[in-house]
């Protein structure tokens, strides 16, 4: 195949305060006319500074380019894209190579329409009119599969779901037909089925525009279903790299040998998850990495709840209505019913994973749970006594026994605060421990027993990594020592080196604590090895429910049947 982009011994530094950080170092690889380059690899390993590179992103200082070259074009023109000023770069940027981000989000503009947004740089790099921009733009909302395209045009991006708002960001990356489409984690932390929607729209628009795309990914199963050749990163090196197939199925380096064997898929409930740490340690592979396809042959235990008799928290008919329409004198005339005649009960010392799509409602149940959110109707028992009406002064007192692990650590910390004053928090408001230095001291065990250490106590929020985040919310969770915890979507945006490390973790400390857990995920591998019993939630109601391994295995609704559908294949073990 005819090459697009070539590039050859590439190495970055970034230099602060007289530190010097090698990002990149003599990296080279190709991206060919109509193929798909995965750059595989955890957070920090260079993949994302790779792709800022070669659009020129990259603030200088305190990037430093020590060498390479970034080789765009065919074999008819082609030019060193390290070379270009910024001036070249704009007629290259959104126009013959264009980008994904991450978060769409934060990549839109909260202040203008979508529509206004891609008919932007529709005018800028095409020079049509703004009539004929919003034609276009339409036209690009329908190709992208978004429900009623001109109304869309019209909305904020808040009024938008994660998928809608990642088909937007598609769209204007593909509004000048680019030759070459960076795709930065463009499915991070979305629902199976969503996830599994975006990876297809992908494809279909390399397959149509014959782009070469680069696809960025920490997972190896969203690899697998769209990639052509894989490259593999670790601390800014190229590691590995070869056609997919060979690479999952043969895999060389113990880094990627870890990276695919650290998926809980692969592994039993009780089963400690491989990490990477295990692999460079040892020369050979104690795991079996190799690529799998389909169910494997599971004997399913007994029900969970057989195991467990002694009911800690029952849930009954719990509604949770929003007001969606009002009339002119505030007469509300129809909701949104998030939860919607829930019942279920969890029994002491279990798991119980909730799983859905977003906006199931499994979020809604489980705030409403703790008392975060009001409920319209129904019963929540906690330990023989009826929570749902209580005042906010009960709740404090109740509050000792009840915690929450949010999905984003980060907006859930005070990055004002240390951490050790964040974790100290909760023994100061419920006036346990005396003096300050005992309060000190159970924080710092509570580091320790995470990961971290008594070092850690006087930084800031900012100063750690995602997973490093999350351990503090755990050990801030864990300050009371609470009998129940409602982990909600607590590793879906996390490596899945760093998810296996927090599963384990989160595994030792149930041992430790004794306590009862609600996991609340869209992911249902990690449901599965995590939990006793599964609920499935649909539209605020309970699809199904059963024995984690029964459910995942044998599904009878033809909802759960979807979902495990529209996991990637080489997940479903």
């Amino acid at each position: 195949m005819q090459s697009l982009l070539k590039i050859q011994d590439l190495s970055i530094d970034f230099e602060i305060n007289n530190s010097s950080t090698n990002a990149l170092n003599d990296i080279s690889f190709e991206v060919a006319k109509g193929g798909i380059v995965a750059v595989v690899g955890e957070s920090g390993s260079g993949k994302s500074v790779t792709a800022l590179a070669i659009l020129q992103l990259l603030q200088a200082p305190p990037a430093i380019f020590k060498s390479g070259k970034i080789i765009f074009g065919d074999d008819k023109e082609c030019v060193d894209l390290l070379q270009f000023s910024p001036k070249q770069m704009e007629t290259i940027r959104g126009n013959r190579i264009a980008m994904i981000f991450q978060e769409p989000m934060t990549s839109l503009n909260p202040v203008k329409t979508c529509g206004e947004q891609v008919a932007e740089a529709i005018k800028l790099h095409k020079k049509v009119s703004g009539e004929k921009a919003e034609e276009l733009t339409i036209r690009l909302f329908e190709e992208v599969k978004l429900p009623d395209p001109s109304d869309l045009f019209k909305r904020y991006p808040h009024q938008l779901s994660g998928g809608q708002k990642q088909r937007v960001m598609i769209a204007m990356a593909m509004s000048c037909n680019p030759e070459l489409l960076i795709c930065d984690e463009p499915t991070t932390a979305l629902d199976v089925t969503v996830q599994k929607n975006i990876l297809q729209l992908i494809k279909l628009l390399q397959q149509q525009n014959n782009m070469g795309v680069i696809f960025i990914s920490h997972d190896f199963g969203v690899v697998a279903e769209i990639a052509d050749r894989v490259i593999v990163m670790y601390k800014g090196q190229i590691v590995e790299q070869g056609v997919c197939s060979n690479v999952l199925k043969n895999p060389v380096h113990p880094y990627t040998k870890a990276l695919l064997a650290c998926r809980p898929a692969l592994h039993a409930k009780n089963e400690r998850l491989p990490v990477v740490s295990d692999f460079l340690n040892k020369s050979e592979d104690p795991q079996n990495t190799g690529l799998k396809d389909g169910h494997a042959n599971v004997v399913v235990e007994s029900p969970a709840s057989q195991k467990y008799t002694d009911p800690i928290l029952q849930v009954k008919d719990l509604k949770v209505f929003y007001p969606l329409q009002k009339t002119f004198l505030g007469k509300i005339t129809a909701y949104t019913k998030a939860v919607n005649g829930v019942s279920l009960t969890v029994y002491k010392g279990e798991t119980v994973g909730l799983v859905g799509e977003s906006g199931c409602g499994k979020s809604t149940l489980g705030r409403a749970v703790l008392g975060l959110i009001k409920p319209t109707a129904g019963e929540i028992i906690f330990k023989g006594d009826n929570i749902s009406k209580l005042d906010s002064g009960a709740w404090k007192t109740l509050r000792k026994n009840m915690q929450i692990i949010f999905q984003d650590p980060y907006s859930s910390l005070n990055p004002r605060k240390t951490i050790g004053a964040a974790i100290g928090e909760p023994l100061k408001v419920h006036h346990l421990y005396k003096t300050e230095k005992q309060r000190k001291e159970k924080v710092i065990a509570l580091l320790e027993k995470t990961g971290l250490t008594a070092a850690h106590y006087n930084r800031y929020p900012h100063e750690f990594s995602g997973g490093q985040r999350q351990r503090i919310v755990i050990a801030r969770a864990l300050a009371l020592e609470p009998d129940f915890i409602v982990c909600d979507e607590s590793v879906s945006a996390l490596d899945v080196s760093v998810q296996a490390q927090i599963l384990n973790l989160l595994n030792d400390l149930k041992k430790e604590f004794a306590f009862t857990a609600i996991f609340i995920s869209h992911d249902l591998s990690v449901i599965k090895y995590m939990s006793d019993r599964i609920f499935v939630m649909n539209k605020g109601v309970i699809e199904e429910t059963g024995d984690a391994e029964q459910v995942y295995y044998h599904p009878k609704t033809a909802y759960t049947q979807q979902l495990i559908a529209s996991m990637p294949k080489m997940v479903i073990a």
